[in-house]
């Protein structure tokens, strides 16, 4: 486990048993309160026995309860500090607050799953997908709703730099452009909860051609990433008001262009001249001086 065991949590959740996931859910509900817990308090609390919640901690990898207890302590006070630099008390969005705390909250939330994804992202992972990309003959990238808007990104990344690509939103199109695909093409898909049907039927057809297949989730843990040859995990925290379609798209846009960019490091040669073509083509469609020019 790394030191931030909130955001382990968080992508644990799916794993969990229903016992497993009481305690997770209350923990997560309110961290501060949960770190004064005793075993014995947080097993009652969580109407469960003291050898659940030794099991829980062992499950995300700790010894005990004093082993969990004490990274949690540690996440709960990391937190703190990252709040007052945003001049708030707590993340919470409440009905009542005015416009400057839901700004102050939204931005802390945003730059807080950046920050988490980064630090939690496998890079060996990222550089690994990033050579398959510049290798393949073609990349496949499926993604629906809030994430196929994290999809369409990616392709026009990769079709700046000259990369053969695809962005299918469309169930169909992406079944029947997967069933097209052969090996060393390279298959993404994102979906936040690593259990959008159609992003797993695409997966599972690519990797029936042999395409290497990599999904980007907030859930490691979760049924798609069971299957596809590489995750690349997200960082996000819901909140009532910021569900998993906004706080997922910010962590995703954060891994493309991670990704983007350690692919364009792989061959600055050849992306070069169609990133310099590309800015060129669209400098007529900007206004100057209330005129149309460069």
């Amino acid at each position: 486990m790394s030191e931030d065991l909130l955001r382990d949590l968080r992508a644990a959740l799916p794993s969990l048993r229903p016992s497993e996931r009481r305690v997770a859910d209350l923990v997560l509900a309110d961290p501060v309160a949960a770190v004064d817990l005793t075993i014995n308090d947080l097993a009652e609390r969580c109407d469960t026995s003291v050898a659940s919640v030794v099991r829980f901690c062992r499950t995300l990898g700790y010894s005990g309860y004093s082993d969990f207890r004490l990274t949690l302590a540690s996440s709960v006070g990391r937190e703190s500090v990252s709040l007052g630099r945003f001049g708030v008390s707590d993340s919470d969005i409440s009905a009542s607050d005015d416009a400057e705390a839901v700004v102050a909250k939204l931005a802390f939330h945003e730059a807080h799953d950046i920050e988490a994804t980064a630090a939690g992202l496998d890079l060996a992972v990222l550089d690994t997908v990033a050579a398959a990309i510049v290798a393949a003959p073609r990349t496949d990238i499926y993604g629906s709703a809030s994430s196929g808007l994290t999809a369409a990104d990616l392709q026009q990344k990769l079709h700046r730099v000259g990369l053969i690509s695809y962005q299918w939103t469309d169930v169909h199109l992406a079944l029947t452009s997967a069933a097209m695909l052969t090996k060393g093409c390279v298959a993404i898909g994102f979906s936040h909860s690593g259990r959008t049907i159609e992003t797993s039927d695409s997966l599972a057809s690519a990797r029936e051609r042999g395409a290497t297949t990599v999904l980007v989730t907030n859930f490691p843990a979760s049924p798609i990433a069971q299957e596809v040859d590489y995750v690349l995990a997200t960082s996000a925290t819901e909140t009532r008001y910021r569900p998993g379609a906004m706080s997922g798209r910010i962590a995703q846009l954060a891994v493309v262009d991670f990704l983007f960019v350690r692919i364009a490091q792989l061959i600055p040669d050849r992306a070069a001249g169609p990133l310099e073509l590309s800015f060129d083509a669209v400098q007529t469609h900007r206004l100057k001086n209330g005129k149309r020019g460069r």
